[in-house]
């Protein structure tokens, strides 16, 4: 209830909860002894004595949160508003390989939690990545750009090391999540597309992550276009992602001189014809599948992120395919805009995630009994 509506007193929270007094004084002193909700100051006196305001402490405790990509780890410490405390970022060579790269983490996490001394208040620890994830192992199925990744058990080393849980999670859907979280998180449905090295694509339904019966919700990246003859690298031919993606586009402008995503974005932001031309025939083509999931989903909120997602010939091509190719019922009151959170998109919906796993009821309950 604190979560959902904010700080209340204990006389509104009796009316919405409908508790006794006692039983409501009870859980919120137990409550308050473990570190889940704090006073947040005293509502304004109609003439009587100020009452006290609560709140959910989401400052204090901490989430350790990974993003992993093709090209790069980034590792950042956060409350579980989502604030970032400490970031780092790491680039990774072509084709990385676990045995490398988690050890690597691991003395990341210790390092950024030690110099932020947040080692103390860690509650959790949420990862992302790029592909499937098996959620009920703890294994990764991950694109064919990181084969070396595919059937990584992740949850062990770091639960391990960390002696926290540990979350695993879609990179887009977890840019997604961040984004309506950054939202409020209204009780709308928002879909998330992600344009970086490849193309993802998440959606949130009713608050929650929605995946899928095998995890595979939102590879919008690998939907056909038809006439588009092109080799993915998932090994079939016509994927968006193989015209559309930041390494189509870095391939597609090679001849000019673009050897990376940051090439092509300095060109974009140049006003460079050939890079802006480029980008915006990739958000076209991405405009032509997203048409088809904004009819099926009928999403409130389309964020769209990642290097090349907000660059805005990108964007608006977008946008026009969609409003010009979607079912007229979908786009009305459709909202379509760039992700606001830049780098930290992908960390803010991990410390959602975090929170929403320590703040569960069953998670809580759990907290008090172990006491007991």
């Amino acid at each position: 209830m604190l979560r959902a509506h904010g700080s209340l007193t204990r006389q509104e929270l009796q009316e919405r909860i409908g508790l006794s007094r006692v039983t409501l004084v009870e859980r919120l002193d137990a409550l308050r002894r473990h570190g889940f909700v704090r006073a947040a100051g005293h509502r304004d006196s109609s003439g009587g004595r100020r009452a006290e305001v609560l709140e959910v402490d989401d400052e204090t405790p901490t989430a350790l949160a990974v993003d992993l990509g093709q090209s790069h780890a980034a590792l950042a410490v956060t409350d579980l508003r989502g604030a970032v405390l400490a970031r780092d970022v790491h680039r990774l060579r072509v084709r990385h390989a676990p045995d490398d790269v988690v050890p690597m983490l691991l003395d990341a996490g210790r390092e950024l939690l030690s110099r932020t001394g947040r080692t103390g208040t860690l509650k959790a620890m949420a990862l992302s990545i790029p592909g499937q994830i098996d959620h009920d192992r703890g294994v990764t199925v991950a694109p064919p750009t990181m084969p070396d990744w595919s059937g990584t058990a992740l949850r062990e080393p770091f639960a391990d090391a960390f002696g926290v849980p540990v979350l695993l999670e879609n990179d887009a859907n977890a840019l997604t999540f961040g984004d309506y979280c950054a939202m409020g998180r209204p009780d709308t449905t928002a879909v998330g597309v992600k344009i970086g090295t490849g193309i993802g694509a998440g959606v949130v339904v009713g608050g929650r992550i929605h995946r899928g019966e095998s995890g595979t919700a939102g590879e919008m990246g690998h939907m056909r276009i038809e006439g588009n003859d092109r080799r993915c690298g998932c090994g079939r031919r016509g994927c968006v992602a193989a015209s559309a993606s930041g390494l189509a586009l870095v391939r597609d402008l090679r001849d000019s001189g673009v050897r990376s995503m940051d090439d092509v974005v300095r060109r974009v932001e140049a006003g460079r014809g050939d890079a802006v031309r480029a980008t915006a025939e990739a958000g076209r083509l991405v405009g032509t599948v997203l048409a088809t999931v904004v009819t099926i989903v009928n999403p409130r909120h389309v964020r769209v992120g990642g290097a090349i997602g907000v660059l805005p010939p990108f964007l608006e091509a977008l946008r026009r395919t969609v409003e010009s190719n979607a079912h007229a019922s979908a786009l009305r009151g459709l909202d379509v805009g760039a992700s606001r959170l830049g780098e930290n998109g992908a960390f803010v919906g991990l410390a959602g995630l975090v929170a929403d796993s320590v703040f569960e009821p069953a998670a809580v309950d759990a907290a008090l009994d172990s006491s007991v």
